[in-house]
């Protein structure tokens, strides 16, 4: 996957129709933190920052996968909530 495309899903999920679930949210966040930044470098945000703390967690779960992996799934994931949010 390119670099080209990887920047097209990005701009493209700023423009579906419909917001998607925390979830799917978290999902894109945690693919894209590590296929531009790699494995987390940062420390856990504390107790009472709860979304930070979830978009942390859901970056750290992406541990060890490979940038071009990364960016592989989340112009997949792109894709998919395309076709379900519509752009």
């Amino acid at each position: 996957m390119s670099e080209e495309a990887f920047q097209k899903a990005a701009e493209e999920v700023k423009q579906l129709k419909a917001k998607p679930t925390d979830a799917e949210m978290l999902e894109i966040y945690s693919l894209y933190k590590q296929a531009t930044v790699g494995d987390v470098n940062t420390a856990r945000p504390g107790m009472l920052d709860f979304a930070g703390k979830a978009k942390w967690d859901a970056w750290d779960a992406k541990k060890g996968m490979s940038k071009e992996d990364a960016v592989k799934a989340y112009i997949s994931k792109v894709e998919e909530l395309k076709g379900k949010y519509g752009i």
